[in-house]
């Protein structure tokens, strides 16, 4: 039993001398130290030692076991530290070297123009306003004077919620909700999204922005609204900007009428943009209809006012020389690093 004690104790070392991964150093331990292994078979066979003898044999097998345990745990050790120091030489940082920029995001060019146009208006003395994106029938419609028989509404194909709610075709809702609960002079511009159930492409897209403004007072004129689309042109497209106004229709105002800028691409004199005219589109406006005055409570025969929309989506591909609408909506980086 000696002798045998003294074999398992030197195969023990030349095995864990062998030993340079985990799973080498797992298999000796069940070798030696398992449920079969070695050290186990000796306890067993310490009933074939005389009993005079067994007392002296079990203390031979314990310190054998311990010096085993020991030395497995020395030997794992030494290669979980070798195994660490391979990786962290391996994952090692030179902080010597200049750090990595991470880049700075960009303004998406919706909002630029977006501040840019807020801006203006503010500096003439309108304030911002701002109204839900979900309304109603009323205020998106009927306040607007466009009734449900008013062949105005096919001419806006509309995302009609439960419940009789909308998604706001245009911003002029919060005309109304504005006016309701003020009274004249009122001086607001209303910048937000609104909704189309429009086909997508290069040149429209089922959600976009617009920016309303209006002022009502008691001596509120039309050559007063001509002179502030003016001072917005100059400002907004250059100081040669000049303007040009057309006859139109919208419900909600009468006299209505189409503003053109002129060609800031071209300085009016013909290109592909402005499609040879000189001119180009960029909002609708007009004195406010007295039915629309009068929907909010307002007596149509002593005050009277100007509004005035356009579309930021328009208003920057013309300043960008974008061509296709939806770029605006589609996140790509290479695009919107640019502006």
């Amino acid at each position: 039993m000696r002798d045998k004690i003294n074999s398992i104790q030197i195969q023990a070392e030349n095995d864990l001398s062998d030993c340079s991964t985990i799973e080498d150093i797992e298999n000796l331990r069940v070798k030696f130290l398992g449920k079969k292994g070695q050290i186990t078979l000796l306890y067993q066979n310490i009933k074939d030692v005389a009993p005079e003898d067994r007392p002296q044999m079990g203390q031979f097998i314990n310190d054998l076991k311990q010096k085993i345990t020991s030395a497995i745990v020395n030997v794992k050790d030494r290669i979980e530290k070798n195994i660490l120091q391979k990786r962290l030489e391996q994952e090692a940082i030179d902080v010597t070297l200049p750090g990595r920029s991470s880049g700075f995001g960009k303004i998406h060019p919706l909002a630029k123009t977006m501040r840019s146009v807020i801006k203006i208006f503010q500096s003439i003395g309108f304030s911002v306003a701002q109204g839900p994106e979900v309304e109603t029938e009323y205020y998106n419609f009927d306040a607007l004077n466009i009734p449900s028989y008013h062949p105005a509404r096919d001419m806006q194909d509309t995302f009609f919620l439960e419940n009789g709610k909308l998604l706001r075709t245009h911003t002029s809702p919060v005309q109304i909700r504005v006016m309701e609960n003020r009274t004249p002079p009122v001086r607001i511009i209303a910048p937000g999204r609104v909704y189309r159930n429009e086909a997508i492409n290069a040149r429209s897209y089922c959600l976009f922005h617009q920016v309303e403004g209006f002022y009502v007072d008691s001596s509120v004129t039309f050559s007063e609204l001509k002179g502030v689309l003016g001072y917005f042109a100059k400002e907004l497209f250059g100081e040669d900007s000049k303007i040009r106004i057309r006859p139109s229709f919208f419900p909600f105002t009468e006299p209505s009428l189409e503003c053109d800028v002129s060609c800031f691409l071209c300085s009016g004199k013909g290109c592909r943009v402005c499609k040879k005219t000189g001119w180009l589109e960029i909002l609708g406006a007009g004195m406010i209809h007295p039915a629309v005055l009068r929907s909010v409570g307002y007596d149509s025969s002593q005050v009277q006012g100007y509004a005035f929309g356009m579309g930021i989506e328009r208003i920057t591909m013309l300043l960008y020389g974008i061509n296709d609408i939806r770029l605006f909506f589609e996140n790509d980086l290479r695009f919107l690093s640019q502006f």
